[in-house]
């Protein structure tokens, strides 16, 4: 690895803070296992208003990576996405300057719904700034490529078709607007284990006809993808634990118009068509003690810098 080099700091500003929106998975399919141990995805990919916040200033006081986050279980070095993220951009850029990042997190964590790639996609997007680096979605993306599958997404949303491993990103525009219920069971599950007990449990179905057309429309209506929402790992979460099969039906009968497991869980969401069904359901939803449960929209774009 290429050692960064002390630099000038060729910044318009020294300070920003970045909201790192959550995500669902409106459609997921997992395909075949490729060569370098990866499956295949295909995936179409929505964020909603649910927003960590990344905060970061340069200091002229030292020269390091500094991470904090409110939430005290959530690690803060080099095992971090975060400081990651913020690791490859300076040694991308050959720059060894002081970074003081603070995270903000809303977004539950080992939850499916893209967090951590969210938070990484955010700090880059700080420091493009901050650094006046004037990369462009696609230079971030590939430098997001290298931190996680689903980091990419971010540069692109708020709608994308995903494909690969999680690399190629394929932005479409989804006409409308609709807010999710999303129900965090308290639990997290961790995305290999998943993956395990996905490949143990099937045989992998091609992609269908009507999910490859809409593959090929770059303007969606949602009437025509909430026909087709699908997750390959709701069979085996839901045989695991069979609470979360219980969440759906829940969010059905509150009048969802789908409810679908997001990525390989642990979160349920519920789409509603407007937000006053969504927060009468959060209301009436019977909340376990551990469960959480959100309202947001889905009107959000990408990874933001507050102005």
């Amino acid at each position: 690895m290429t050692k960064p080099l002390p630099g000038s700091i060729p910044a318009p500003s020294s300070a920003v803070t970045v909201l790192a929106p959550a995500k669902v998975n409106l459609i997921l399919r997992v395909l075949d296992r490729r060569a370098d141990g990866f499956h295949n995805l295909w995936s179409l990919m929505q964020t909603i208003g649910l927003e960590d916040e990344v905060s970061l200033r340069l200091n002229e006081n030292h020269d390091e990576i500094r991470l904090r986050c409110d939430d005290p279980t959530l690690a803060t070095d080099q095992t971090n996405l975060v400081y990651r993220a913020a690791e490859t951009v300076l040694l991308r850029c050959r720059l060894r300057v002081g970074v003081d990042i603070m995270l903000t997190k809303r977004i539950p964590m080992g939850a499916g719904l893209g967090g951590g790639s969210s938070d990484a996609a955010a700090t880059i997007v700080g420091l493009n700034q901050l650094l006046d680096l004037k990369w462009s979605a696609a230079d971030m993306a590939q430098v997001g490529r290298t931190l996680g599958s689903d980091v990419p997404f971010f540069f692109f949303a708020p709608t994308a078709v995903v494909t690969g491993r999680g690399e190629e990103v394929n932005p479409v525009e989804l006409d409308g607007g609709r807010w999710v219920v999303l129900v965090y069971p308290g639990f997290s599950i961790e995305t290999a284990w998943a993956y395990r007990e996905l490949s143990s449990r099937r045989q992998v179905r091609p992609i269908s006809n009507a999910h490859i057309l809409l593959g090929r429309t770059r303007r969606l209506l949602w009437e025509q993808v909430l026909e087709r929402v699908e997750n390959d790992f709701e069979a085996p979460m839901f045989e695991a634990y069979p609470a979360l099969h219980g969440i759906k039906r829940t969010l059905l009968k509150l009048g969802a118009e789908a409810a679908l497991l997001s990525g390989s869980g642990a979160t349920v969401f519920g789409v509603f068509r407007d937000e006053r069904k969504a927060r009468q359901a959060a209301i009436d939803y019977p909340a376990e003690d551990r469960e959480k449960v959100f309202v947001a929209d889905t009107a959000r774009g990408r990874v933001r810098c507050l102005p």
